[in-house]
């Protein structure tokens, strides 16, 4: 009966969501924590670099996974390794959540040695999950690939809104003293783990749910995966695979690092709204692309030229903090934000139709999507963390105690 198919339907989607949502959760909710673990651990303003240097020597895991797949074809089995992976997840986050402040000196100075470690962890969890994840999805219909994407880019949006119902970070300028949180870095690391326990419990039952190809079988219309390999031309997959290499190094590497310089001088709220409604236009953008998919490689460059022209603004500023344009303006603010909004969206778009396009190719084209999702984060990191931290190119703003001129 269509109703039990269409309710059927509806429990995949859902899975799928909750599936791409353990993908990237764990390091989004760290960096969402961030204003308060700075607070505390002996980092400073210097773990954010540290995080990301520590992501992208995660990188380790998807290499194997690309090389394996590439060299010795069939050998990984991609459902234990996702197994593997997400079990690993949940116990890094589970004992972050208890150990996240314990200290131990290195090299004469103290270091958050349990922190630093446990997200390597969460890391190659997350980084791995690239390309294992997605191809994964090729297993089931064309339609739940926009879901797992929903999914994904909830991974930044929940732990987003969880940290601003904690409060995390918010000071009062009174004698710049940081406001104590709703609820402990605790807590929140506990909801990280339910959320990948989550992801871990859609897994099993997307492995049994009947595949692409035995439901082929059974419906009488030829099903639409079949149909729909489209080929492009060498040109044409080299400019999207371009695109996917360029967009990530902005949306993962180069802007996330100077996201604090480019919106703290606006003040505590400016930074808080633009991180966080900037991980609200994420899945916003995959939502858009469900509804209006458009395949035209004409508007993809478009969209990632407007997207770059958005993140080139927010560089811009960060490069002028402590004294940004329209500082003292509610303008100021209010684009900073905006531009924040609409450089995450425009670029998520670009990304989700590029993985909608390379899945009606073939698996390995998905594979090849998260290979070069990672490498371009890869090299838009190592760009930025020398010139974060150690040419210290960038001022940070303290929005209490501002000189400049009005």
């Amino acid at each position: 009966p269509a109703a039990v198919t269409g309710a059927m339907a509806l429990l995949t989607h859902l899975l799928a969501c909750a599936f791409g949502m353990g993908s990237w959760v764990a390091i989004n909710g760290l960096w969402v924590e961030l204003p308060l673990l700075v607070t505390v651990l002996p980092e400073q303003w210097d773990l954010p670099s540290y995080i990301t240097i520590i992501i992208q020597m995660a990188n380790v895991g998807p290499l194997f996974v690309t090389l394996m797949h590439r060299f010795w074809p069939g050998s990984l089995k991609e459902v234990v390794i996702i197994y593997v992976v997400v079990s690993v997840g949940i116990v890094a986050c589970l004992l972050l959540a208890f150990l996240w402040d314990y200290t131990s000196p290195i090299a004469g100075t103290t270091h958050s040695t349990a922190f630093l470690i446990l997200t390597f962890f969460l890391a190659l969890v997350d980084c791995t999950s690239s390309v294992t994840f997605l191809p994964f999805m090729m297993q089931l219909q064309a339609q739940y690939l926009t879901t797992f994407f929903i999914g994904e880019g909830l991974s930044g949006l929940i732990p987003a809104l969880i940290a601003l119902g904690q409060g995390s970070g918010i000071s009062s300028c009174a004698n710049t003293r940081y406001l104590p949180a709703r609820f402990s870095t605790l807590i929140f690391f506990l909801l990280m783990t339910a959320m990948m326990v989550a992801c871990l419990v859609a897994f099993f039952f997307l492995t049994r749910q009947p595949k692409v190809w035995e439901l082929s079988q059974h419906t009488k219309r030829p099903m639409e995966t079949h149909t729909e390999k489209v080929s492009y031309s060498v040109a044409k997959l080299a400019f999207i695979y371009l695109l996917i290499t360029w967009v990530s190094s902005l949306t993962n590497g180069v802007l996330p690092s100077v996201q604090s310089y480019s919106c703290l001088p606006y003040g505590n709220t400016a930074y808080h709204l633009s991180a966080t409604l900037s991980s609200m236009a994420n899945p916003l953008a995959c939502i858009v692309a469900m509804v209006l998919p458009n395949r035209s490689l004409a508007l993809l460059g478009t969209l990632s030229l407007a997207g770059t022209g958005f993140g080139a603004y927010n560089m811009a500023i960060a490069v002028m903090s402590p004294c940004p344009l329209l500082q003292h303006s509610q303008w100021g603010d209010a684009i900073i934000i905006l531009s924040w909004v609409l450089f995450t969206g425009t670029l998520s778009y670009v990304k989700v139709m590029a993985g909608v396009i390379l899945r009606s190719r073939s698996h390995s084209a998905l594979v090849w999507y998260g290979a070069l999702e990672q490498l371009g984060s890869l090299l838009g990191a190592l760009l930025m963390f020398p010139l974060v931290n150690i040419y210290g190119f960038f001022q940070s703003a303290d929005y209490c105690s501002l000189q400049c001129p009005v």
